[in-house]
């Protein structure tokens, strides 16, 4: 396989990766910068050793005084580990019930005040850099919600995870939260799985977090002995060889028990890999079919537990295919350091830094440009739709845009033929969605994401905004011009204020979706916009029917 590399380099990268050589990924001195300010990551199975007997009396305490649920305010790096470990351990024994907000949707901030009791409820604000605009907003709005039921006691019901000396740590301070973890500040986000970002809330809902370290560091124990540098170094570096050979789709074929993992895997690899026009794209979520299983540019990653004719059906076709085999949920601490050192070796085949995220900060700063001039004007700036069907709205940006004109008026199921007609071998489709995510609006997204494979024959992706912009966002931008981009937006009923701000959780959430729909097109990235309409669910089926009876016409 072209760019595979032999016992001996591996074992080279194997060595200099334990002894944290910055200069692994990159001869830039910048980039080295970057990569030796975030390697704290492999030190965390060791140096966690300390913190796991606090983590256990805190969570103990917190149970003895009849507080039942906690939520995490959190996104990328701080909410993908724990939604992983609430999904695939749940509470146990008497522990905590945990719920993950990531999302600006004022249905989703919403939701969290019709389903839970402020006074039996912990909230935990993470932030490595503690200036992350979702995570402060989330904070000043519970903050207010719960001192309005508590008044000055409000900080009990607090716990901040941050790097020391952040805004976050001097504001947990001053607000009397219950506790400030200071995480090792040489640890990224993404990275940050075993570290406090990921332990507190394991702790928090009856996970053991010496268990996770152990396993991790029993994982780290055996890479280190193995002279190629472990199951960690090979996988990752036949996972970058496959990618230089053009299998650069990874399809996380993960069976009921794993699933949830691949959400986790999907931010690593995307973030860590989707940059200087290079990148894997992790495909979670998509069934396996025949185009996948015959598709050029695909690889398998697999867990034990996958349905047994899919699982054959992968090992016998020609496409590289990798076993995770750890058992779960006992050995998810092995799991997440296993993924890291995999992902890391990647980068080095693909010749580039892991570790940085340049795009995700040219969506934050789209963001914050299109907020303030929406503040400064009054209303948000805004073309007429190019098409209107119903209720679906439709825009274009970058290379979509002429394309879509000449595309059937008020039509929206051939604004989305025409951007498929731009498709080209290797290729792929995301569906980014700036919703509430529900259980309607799941299925018919996911929906509308299947619709759109089959007729492209192309991978595709499904996301949730603003997650995904901390996430597969970065591969999007910064990764090949290989993405078709299907954004869509609706209105989800009434607005909330953000306490102390001059915006809403709605004018935010709108802002987002336009600084990422601002950055694709100035990129010149394939995109169009879809709005929905005021009943997300219901426009999302009126755009299903229309492009089946497409479909069913073309047949």
């Amino acid at each position: 396989m072209s760019g595979a590399w032999d016992a001996g380099r591996r074992s080279a990268f194997a060595a200099r990766l334990w002894r944290k050589d910055a200069a692994l990924w990159s001869a830039d001195p910048a980039h080295q910068r970057v990569a030796a300010s975030r390697l704290g990551w492999l030190d965390l199975p060791e140096s966690m050793r300390a913190e796991t007997p606090l983590l256990r009396r805190v969570a103990a305490q917190v149970a003895d005084e009849e507080i039942t649920h906690a939520v995490l305010l959190g996104m990328g790096g701080s909410s993908l580990a724990p939604e992983v470990m609430r999904l695939m351990a749940g509470a146990r024994n008497s522990a905590l019930e945990l719920m993950v907000l990531d999302n600006t949707s004022p249905a989703a901030v919403r939701a969290v005040t019709e389903s839970h009791d402020p006074r039996r409820t912990l909230f935990v604000v993470s932030s490595k850099s503690g200036t992350t605009i979702e995570v402060l907003s989330f904070e000043r709005y519970f903050y207010e919600w719960v001192r309005h039921e508590q008044g000055d006691r409000a900080g009990r019901s607090f716990v901040a995870i941050t790097d020391p000396g952040t805004p976050l740590d001097r504001l947990a301070t001053e607000r009397g939260y219950r506790r400030v973890f200071r995480n090792p500040p040489d640890v990224g986000g993404r990275y940050s799985a075993l570290s406090l970002f990921g332990l507190v809330p394991a702790a928090l809902i009856g996970l053991d977090p010496e268990a996770l370290r152990e396993s991790a560091a029993a994982e780290l124990a055996e890479s280190r002995k193995d002279p190629t540098g472990g199951v960690g170094v090979v996988f990752g570096a036949e996972l970058g060889a496959a990618a230089l050979a053009g299998r650069d789709k990874l399809m996380l074929a993960f069976g009921p028990s794993w699933e949830p993992f691949a959400a986790w895997v999907e931010q690593l690899i995307a973030e860590s890999t989707g940059k200087e026009g290079k990148g894997i794209l992790p495909v979670e979520g998509e069934p396996i079919g025949p185009v996948a299983l015959a598709g050029r540019d695909r690889a398998f990653a697999t867990t034990p537990d996958l349905d047994p004719e899919v699982g054959r059906a992968i090992a016998h076709g020609s496409q590289p295919a990798w076993l995770v085999d750890l058992a779960a949920p006992d050995q998810l601490g092995a799991a997440f350091l296993r993924w890291e050192i995999a992902v890391a070796t990647a980068g080095a085949v693909l010749e580039l830094d892991p570790f940085d995220e340049p795009n995700v900060a040219e969506a934050k700063k789209a963001t914050d440009s299109v907020l303030q001039r929406a503040l400064a004007d009054g209303h948000f700036p805004e073309e007429p739709a190019l098409i209107e069907d119903g209720a679906c709205q439709i825009w274009a940006g970058g290379r979509a845009e002429r394309p879509l004109q000449e595309a059937r008026p008020g039509d929206a199921a051939a604004a989305l033929e025409a951007l498929l007609a731009l498709a080209r071998p290797g290729d792929y489709v995301a569906v980014l969605a700036y919703l509430h995510r529900t259980r309607e609006v799941h299925e018919r997204l996911q929906r509308l994401r299947l619709a759109l494979g089959a007729g492209s024959r192309l991978a595709t992706t499904l996301g949730y905004g603003p997650r995904f912009q901390h996430s597969t966002g970065q591969l999007h931008k910064g990764g090949p011009d290989t993405g078709l981009f299907v954004q869509i937006t609706g209105d989800e009923g009434p607005d909330l204020e953000i306490p102390g701000q001059p915006y809403t959780f709605g004018m935010l959430r709108r802002a987002q979706a336009a600084g990422d729909f601002e950055t694709l097109a100035r990129r010149g990235r394939r995109v169009l916009r879809v709005d929905v309409g005021a009943d997300p669910a219901r426009g999302l089926g009126e755009l299903l029917e229309k492009m089946e009876r497409v479909g069913r016409t073309e047949r």
